[in-house]
């Protein structure tokens, strides 16, 4: 956003709509407004205006391009005829004035503010001049013909207008039906086996066992102990002793004072 947008204040800069042949006649009421100021009139196409403004005090018209190549060029108040197609070059514009700036907008560049609004950070304030005034069509929204929801569906015939009269149906009894009575139970197939009674001794079976310890059962040919079990292989020596029990040696313990650094003197 431009430095001088800021330093404007938002009601010295304004919007004053009127109609697109209404335009030279609202500047030339503006200039005579303020005839004590500076003024300068920018606009995209200056031959259009060039006959209002040759006749009036501290006014100069300038163009978009020429503007660009006079940096030097400032003013008290500046006058838009119309926006450019881009807002930057807009804000371009008010760069060169200190006080006042106003815009001659006819209803087709409307879209042409949004834009400007939103680089600047600000919306701009609206005036009327009386008789310049400008109408507003309203546009009527656009009415739909109305039709029955039922027309958009498409008719289908039912299934029971193929066969003809419907039958009545009379309710069939259980024995029709093949079924049996409450509280009838199903006869049992006498080919399924019968299920083996539950035997508590036979649980014990597996605790009277007796267990089988490992055996020595001698040496092989290379000299290395038998035995009858796996456990045998892992509590004797390769010449069938058993082994003896070893006990855990302790960690060693380590005074932390010792590891400390001597500290070093001054």
């Amino acid at each position: 956003m431009s430095s001088t947008a800021t330093l404007l204040k938002r009601h010295n800069h304004r919007v004053h709509p009127c109609k697109p042949e209404q335009k030279q006649e609202l500047l030339t009421l503006l200039l005579t407004q303020n005839a004590n100021k500076n003024i300068l009139v920018v606009a995209t196409n200056t031959t259009d205006i060039l006959n209002e403004v040759e006749n009036a005090k501290n006014t100069s018209i300038i163009s978009d391009e020429d503007l660009a190549n006079a940096p030097e060029l400032k003013c008290e108040l500046l006058i838009s005829y119309d926006l450019p197609q881009k807002a930057i070059i807009y804000m371009a514009r008010i760069a060169r004035t200190t006080e006042f700036a106003l815009i001659l907008l006819d209803p087709e560049e409307q879209t042409l503010l949004y834009p400007i609004e939103t680089l600047s950070g600000r919306t701009l304030m609206q005036e009327t001049v009386a008789g310049f005034e400008t109408v507003v069509k309203k546009t009527e929204p656009i009415k739909k013909e109305f039709k029955p929801r039922n027309d958009k569906k498409e008719f289908k015939p039912k299934r029971d207008d193929f066969r003809g009269e419907k039958k009545e149906s009379k309710p069939r009894s259980n024995e029709e039906r093949g079924e049996k009575k409450y509280g009838d139970k199903p006869a049992r197939d006498d080919k399924r086996p019968a299920k083996k009674p539950y035997n508590k001794d036979a649980s014990k079976a597996w605790d009277n066992k007796e267990k089988k310890g490992s055996k020595f059962l001698g040496k092989d040919e290379n000299g290395k102990a038998l035995f009858s079990g796996k456990t045998g292989d892992r509590n004797h020596r390769h010449d069938g002793t058993p082994k003896d029990y070893v006990p855990k040696v302790p960690g060693r313990k380590i005074n932390i004072k010792s590891l400390k650094k001597p500290e070093e003197k001054e």
